[in-house]
This record gives structure tokens, C-alpha cells and sequence, in this order.
């Protein structure tokens, strides 16, 4: 890979959050039996006639805004036209030559290093219905179709070939997810499959400008699929180059659990899609006032969220782009900074101990029972010296698995922080007379010494004595 330089454009669809999809009534809810969230329209049944659902004209209006996109104030929606099992009507309702946003950018981070990615368009669609296979998508004996999906509004994102490496790509989705979610128009959750991508891969010789052979790799569902898949490809088309092969314009697939990418069809290109406006829905004229108001009303995105992270609760950069990843994130933080003045201590508790439990728990964010209030009340008895940052680690995992407060834990359990000096002075005097050699290790300079002896006071007190005072005594009676 030393002589290719890896040229990769994504192609990202986001279901959006509509009670009703896009041209009919229906639910678009996830999960319902199989062909119940159906009707007429969705279903493509003669007679009937599509009907635009505003809300997802909204949507997409402020995804362009979120995205620096120039909104048109004139688009239309047109047939894509191909035949497939999960497509009822022999077509999908899209948009091709007059989108509702072009031109826009995002800016990732890898490394350290900050990029700029050009985001070509961002048009409305409707979804196909979903094929269940019997066996995987390339050997199978037979598949099922459920149509509830079909019609459920998206949004499809396509960059400019800006991206670089797979690290670049899965930076680009992380951003691209977080900024969804912030203007609360997609739930993207990919094991759902409302937020799906596609990758257009190429390489060529480093400093030519001439764009290689691309394929198209389909159904990565995770980002660490998305990851996967590219620097696969990204090989194997340079091990084709080098051999003195050539790369064949395509659409592969990618097997997780083979770790590669296979042959699926050769790559259409937009004539084959016989592309022509909907004669059953009049243009979209957009009013100017409408994108001004949206504009004004869209929330705090990530990197000014970030920003203001750093600069009014110092956090690190890192923690700072931790906690914004995600807005639910960055609403508890937030909470918990107006209610407890030292923001890093919180930053620390929550990139800490609360995404180790989320993560090792497989749960988001919204799903903690350790509320906001919850943490700081936590917090202010460690300050209070109610307890020490040993035992607090032990309440919080009993509050993350059953919801009760740090007080309720620390009466029901006694953990109530040892720091009567009297106390634990008599516990000092039993643990030094009870190691003599490390007493005397202590005192000839090897400071580890000191470290067993408090384990061994900390021991006999089950955790409870107030740290800070048994090092200040023992040093004391040490020397």
C-alpha cells in the first residue's frame, strides 16, 4: 500500500424519526409482525396516490443545516427504477438530479489531526422492504419478504471521495451519527437498521489525481464492521493491482464472519436506473422563513458542545470529545457540572465507572438507573469524607444495578468512612507491630513499605478507614 493512495466516498441512509412514513399513514415503528405495517400506498397497489408527509421535509431540511449543506428552495422527487423483490412497485420514490441540500461539510479528528469532508447531497427517499434470508445473502435456499419497512422516510448522505483510510471513514460515521442524534431526527441505530452505509472504494498510484476502479461494498452493520470491510477491500484491490490484475466495477458484500468482501453484481450506474420525475408529486417550493426558523431553533451540536466543554469546564480534549459523542451524554454531564463544582471530577466519574458499566452491560446512556442527581449526591459525601473513593466505587456499582441512592447503600451496608483518629490510631499501632520487616523495610528507604502496611490497615478496617488519615498517622508513628 506504500505506492496507493485509498480513495473512499460513503454513502450513508438514515431512517428518520416520523410517527408515519413518508407517503402514507402508516406506523413506522420497528419490531411489528411481519406485513402489518402496510397499506395501499405502501404497498404500490393501482389506483392509489402518494401523499407527502411535512415533517419529514423538516427532517431533512435540518440535517442540511447541521451539515453547512445550501438548502434548495426548489427540488423535486423523482422513479429510481429497478426490479427487486422487497420493491412493490418496481421503483423507488427519491430524488436525483434536485436534491433538497447540497454542498455542505463535516469535520473529523484521527489522530490528533483535524479534516475537512465534503458532503456532495443529502436527499429524502423512501425505504425498500427487507428480505429475510434462510442461510446469508449470498447462499441461501430461500427468503422471505416483509414489507413493513417499506415507505419509512430517509435520508441518504453522500460524500465527496475525501475520505483516506478506513480510520477516516469510521471517524466521518461517528460524527455524521452524533450530529443526527443531537437534531433528534434519527434514532440511528444500526442494529435496526436505520442508519445503514454503503462505501465506494478505490485506490490509485500515490500523486495521481485520476480516480481508480471503485467498488461498492454493502452490509456492514456496525462500525467496526464499516472498518473491517474497508481495510479488507482496500488489499485485496491492491493485491489485485500488484499481480497485474484489474479491478472490476462492482457491488460486494461483505461477510463478517469470513472477514472478507464477495462478488455480489456488477455496479449500476445512474442510467440504468431510468431515473424520471414522479408525475404523482408536485416540485417542493421551499420557503426561505421556514429555513431561517428551523435554523435558529437547532440545538447545540457536537463540536460547539465540545468546545464549550473545554473552555468553561476544562475538560481535556479527549474527555471533552468523549462526553459530546453523544447528546444524551452530554445532557447528563451537563447536569451533573450545574449541581457540583469540580466538572473534572464528574468527567471522571462518567467516562469512568458509568461507560464501564454501560459498555460491559451492552446498555445507552438512557437506560442508567444512576440519575444525575443520583451521582452528584454521591460526590458530595465522598467531599464530606462520609466515605472514601474506594468504597464510593463499590456503592456506585450498587446503585448502577439497583437504582437506590448512595445514602440508602452506605446505611443498608454500613460503609460509613472510619475517621475517628483515635480509632484508627489503635488499628495503626496493631498492623505495625504485626510486620516488623516491613517497618524496618520502610525506614531503610523502600518506600513500598508503606504502601503494604496501609493495605494491611485498610484490610482490618474493610475499606472503611479514611485514607488520607491512615498515611498521615502512619507516617507519624514511622518516623
Amino acid at each position: 500500500m506504500a505506492h496507493y493512495e485509498t480513495v473512499i466516498g460513503l454513502e450513508v441512509h438514515a431512517e428518520l424519526k416520523t410517527k408515519t412514513k413518508i407517503f402514507c399513514s402508516c406506523p413506522t415503528e420497528f419490531g411489528g409482525d411481519p406485513n402489518t405495517h402496510v397499506c395501499p400506498v405502501c404497498l404500490g397497489l393501482p389506483g392509489v396516490l402518494p401523499v407527502l408527509n411535512r415533517r419529514v421535509v423538516e427532517f431533512a431540511i435540518k440535517a442540511g443545516l447541521a451539515l453547512n449543506c445550501e438548502i434548495a428552495s426548489f427540488s423535486k422527487f423523482d422513479r429510481k427504477n429497478y426490479y427487486y423483490p422487497d420493491l412493490p412497485k418496481n421503483y423507488q420514490i427519491s430524488q436525483y438530479d434536485l436534491p433538497i441540500a447540497i454542498n455542505g461539510h463535516l469535520e473529523i479528528e484521527v489522530n490528533g489531526e483535524k479534516k475537512i469532508i465534503g458532503i456532495t447531497r443529502v436527499h429524502m427517499e423512501e425505504d425498500a422492504g427487507k428480505l429475510v434470508h434462510e442461510g446469508t445473502i449470498t447462499k441461501s435456499g430461500h427468503s422471505y419478504v416483509d414489507y413493513n419497512r417499506t415507505g419509512v422516510p430517509l435520508i441518504e448522505i453522500v460524500s465527496e471521495p475525501d475520505i483516506r483510510s478506513a480510520e477516516e471513514a469510521r471517524a466521518y460515521l461517528d460524527k455524521l451519527k452524533s450530529i443526527l442524534e443531537y437534531i433528534d431526527v434519527s434514532d440511528c441505530k444500526m442494529e435496526e437498521g436505520s442508519l445503514r452505509c454503503d462505501a465506494n472504494v478505490s485506490i490509485r498510484p500515490v500523486g495521481t489525481e485520476k480516480l481508480g476502479t471503485k467498488a461498492e461494498i454493502k452490509n456492514m452493520n456496525s462500525f467496526k464492521a464499516l472498518q473491517r470491510a474497508l481495510e479488507y477491500e482496500v488489499e485485496r484491490q491492491a493485491e489485485v493491482l500488484g499481480e497485474g490484475g484489474r479491478v472490476f466495477q462492482e457491488t460486494r458484500s461483505w461477510d463478517d464472519s469470513k472477514g472478507v468482501t464477495v462478488s455480489l453484481r456488477s455496479k449500476e450506474e445512474a442510467h440504468d436506473y431510468r431515473y424520471f420525475p414522479d408525475p404523482d408529486l408536485v416540485p417542493l417550493v421551499i420557503d426561505q422563513e421556514w429555513v431561517t426558523g428551523l435554523k435558529q431553533n437547532l440545538p447545540e451540536l457536537p463540536d460547539t458542545r465540545r468546545e464549550r466543554f473545554i473552555g468553561d469546564y476544562g475538560l481535556s480534549p479527549y474527555d471533552a470529545g468523549v462526553i459530546t459523542g453523544s447528546r444524551e451524554l452530554a445532557d447528563y454531564f451537563d447536569q451533573c457540572a450545574a449541581s457540583y463544582p469540580d466538572a473534572k471530577t464528574v468527567a471522571n466519574w462518567v467516562t469512568g465507572e458509568l461507560l464501564r458499566f454501560l459498555n460491559a452491560n451492552g446498555m445507552d446512556i438512557k437506560e442508567t438507573r444512576v440519575s444525575p442527581s443520583h451521582l452528584v449526591e454521591m460526590l458530595k459525601m465522598i467531599d464530606k469524607g462520609t466515605i472514601s473513593g474506594k468504597i464510593a466505587k463499590t456503592i456506585f456499582e450498587e446503585m448502577f444495578a439497583t437504582g437506590k441512592r448512595a445514602a440508602e447503600i452506605v446505611k443498608d451496608k454500613g460503609l460509613v468512612q472510619i475517621s475517628d483518629e483515635g480509632a484508627i490510631a489503635a488499628i495503626v499501632d496493631q498492623v505495625i507491630s504485626a510486620n516488623p520487616q516491613s517497618v524496618e523495610d520502610f525506614r531503610a528507604g523502600k518506600e513500598k513499605a508503606l504502601g503494604f502496611l496501609v493495605g494491611q490497615i485498610m484490610k482490618e478496617t474493610k475499606g472503611k478507614a479514611n485514607p488520607a488519615l491512615v498515611n498521615k498517622l502512619l507516617k507519624e508513628k514511622l518516623s
